[in-house]
C-alpha cells in the first residue's frame, strides 16, 4: 500500500469523470489511483444508475416486458419446468410492475454484491497471502470494476430491444448458431458472457495493482472460477431438463 501511495503522490487524483474512462482505456492506471486515493460513492452511484434507469426504460417498453417473460419461461423450461396457462397469464399480469421490481433490484443487488466480491478478495489476499490493503481500498477497486457492468446494460439492451429478446446477445453461444439450444454445450456456452469476462480480466488487473501482484494468475483463477459455474449451471439445466 505504502508502495502504491508514494508512486501516486506527485499525480493528481483523477476526476470521476477521468476514472470512469480509466477503467475502460487504461485500467492499470486508473486502478493505480483508486489505491492510492480509495474513492466509492461517485463510481458506485454511477453504475447504480446507469444499470437501474436502463433497466427500467427497457421494461417500461411492450417489447422489454414480452422479452422478460419469455426470458423467465426459456429459464423455466431449461431446468425442465414447464410452464402452464394460469401461470403464463399470472406473468403477464404482473409483468408491467416488472420495471420497479428490476430497477429497485439493481439499486440493492449490485452494492452487495461489489461488498461479497470485496470481502472474499481481502479475506484470500490479506488473510490468506499476507497482503496489506484496506478494505476500502479493496471495495473502491471492485466499485470501479463495475463500470464494466454499467457498460453492459448500454450495450446489450439496445440490442435486446432490436432482437426482441433477453436470450444472452455477448454470451459465447452466439458464436456457435448452429448448436441446439437443450444441448449440453450450448447451455454451457449460454453461461459464459463476454463482458463478464471482460470484468473478471479488469478486476484481476486491479487486484493485481492493488496487492503488486501478477495479473495473470489472479485472472486465470477467477475465469476458471467462473467457467466453473458455467459448467454447473449447464449440468443442472441438462439433467433437470432430461436432455
Amino acid at each position: 500500500m505504502t508502495q502504491i501511495q508514494t508512486a501516486s503522490a506527485s499525480a493528481p487524483e483523477p476526476s470521476l469523470p477521468a476514472r470512469l474512462a480509466g477503467v475502460i482505456f487504461s485500467p492499470r492506471a486508473t486502478y493505480a489511483a483508486v489505491a492510492a486515493a480509495p474513492r466509492i460513492l461517485g463510481v458506485l452511484a454511477f453504475v447504480l444508475v446507469v444499470t437501474s434507469v436502463s433497466l427500467f426504460a427497457f421494461l417500461s417498453t411492450d417489447v422489454g416486458r414480452q422479452a422478460m417473460i419469455d426470458q423467465q419461461v426459456r429459464q423455466m423450461e431449461s431446468f425442465g419446468r414447464p410452464m402452464n396457462d394460469a401461470q403464463y397469464a399470472r406473468m403477464e399480469q404482473v409483468a408491467p410492475y416488472g420495471r420497479y421490481f428490476g430497477a429497485g433490484a439493481q439499486l440493492v443487488t449490485l452494492p452487495l454484491a461489489a461488498l461479497v466480491v470485496a470481502a472474499l478478495a481481502f479475506a484470500v489476499f490479506n488473510a490468506i497471502l499476507g497482503g496489506d490493503a484496506a478494505f476500502k481500498q479493496a471495495y473502491a477497486v471492485v466499485a470501479h470494476s463495475g463500470v464494466i457492468i454499467a457498460l453492459q446494460q448500454i450495450f446489450t439492451l439496445p440490442l435486446a430491444y432490436a432482437r426482441e429478446s433477453l436470450s444472452g446477445s455477448t454470451s459465447l453461444a452466439v458464436f456457435f448458431p448452429f448448436l441446439d439450444e437443450s444441448t449440453f454445450a450450448a447451455r454451457m456456452l449460454g453461461a459464459i458472457d463476454l463482458f463478464l469476462i471482460w470484468w473478471l480480466v479488469s478486476l484481476a488487473i486491479g487486484f493485481g495493482v492493488l496487492y503488486r501482484r501478477r495479473t495473470a494468475p489472479i485472472a486465470t483463477t477467477l475465469l476458471l472460477i467462473y467457467a466453473s459455474i458455467g459448467l454447473i449451471i449447464a449440468a443442472l439445466k441438462t439433467a433437470m431438463s432430461g436432455v
